[in-house]
């Protein structure tokens, strides 16, 4: 199967299950079916990815493919968590997240990136930087609809969406559940970064690595934060946004520069 086809399927079961996700919260439901679409969504995304590697002999570390692949992750790490937490309507940001950057990366394919990876010391870096960013992605998202259901909880009657949700600390929980996770392998990147990596702070990666350790400086103080002063609601929607933000530049700052606004590699 072609790496065009994979991508179409994944991008196809994406829409399908993000429309059973709006048609379940139309409803005022929740259930399991909606998300099966897009277990194959995420096979034939990792798939597509797979394929385009063993096609190139590389990795593409361009901003759309290294967006593309990050998405697909995200993907299945929320459908792992769908499995004993109430975190399925996510999908409906993450899962059309997915199709626009696999459709990017299917219309702006660039071979001239690629990446050769043979240590497991540089493979251990960038797998736990992937995993991290995507972790802390779905916390994001996590924050922004905490903020959501909380301003809604004081307004009657709350929106449909809301009345879907699990409680007000259930949600609270499962964001510092990730938040936790997401700083553990954060810290992985930057311990191997510093292990393994010759120089961190090189002119092309000292803005990553400065952002990089500010937001583990943030997301470590606000789960301090929790267990010494119990920081909730707002406190944490807030530190959440701004460490993933300082993330989000610290990954893709550079890329956006150089590849789409000064077209260099």
């Amino acid at each position: 199967m072609t790496p065009i086809t994979l991508g179409i399927i994944s991008i196809v079961t994406y829409l399908a299950s993000t429309a059973l996700l709006s048609k379940d919260l139309i409803k005022n439901k929740s259930s399991h079916i909606s998300t099966a679409p897009a277990w194959l969504a995420v096979a034939s995304h990792f798939t597509y990815t797979f394929t385009g590697f063993q096609l190139q002999g590389s990795f593409n570390f361009s901003i759309f493919n290294t967006s593309s692949v990050i998405s697909s992750l995200v993907a299945f790490l929320l459908l792992l968590a769908t499995i004993n937490k109430p975190v399925e309507k996510l999908g409906l940001a993450i899962f059309p997240i997915a199709i626009v950057t696999l459709s990017l990366s299917l219309l702006f394919p660039d071979k001239e990136l690629g990446l050769q990876i043979h240590s497991w010391q540089m493979n251990t870096h960038v797998l736990s930087s992937i995993i991290a960013f995507s972790l802390l992605n779905i916390a994001a998202l996590q924050a922004i609809l905490l903020a959501i259901q909380e301003q809604q909880l004081r307004k009657r009657p709350p929106k449909k969406i809301i009345q879907t949700l699990p409680p007000l600390q259930t949600m609270e929980s499962l964001l510092f559940q990730m938040l936790g996770t997401g700083l553990l392998f954060l810290s992985l990147s930057l311990i191997s970064g510093f292990v393994f990596i010759e120089d961190l702070f090189t002119q092309h990666l000292v803005h990553k690595t400065v952002l990089s350790i500010v937001a583990w400086i943030t997301f470590s103080s606000l789960l301090a934060g929790r267990i010494k002063y119990g920081w909730r609601g707002k406190t944490a929607v807030k530190w959440t946004l701004a460490g993933f933000i300082l993330l989000l530049l610290a990954y893709f700052g550079s890329k956006l520069v150089l590849e789409l606004i000064l077209q260099r590699t």
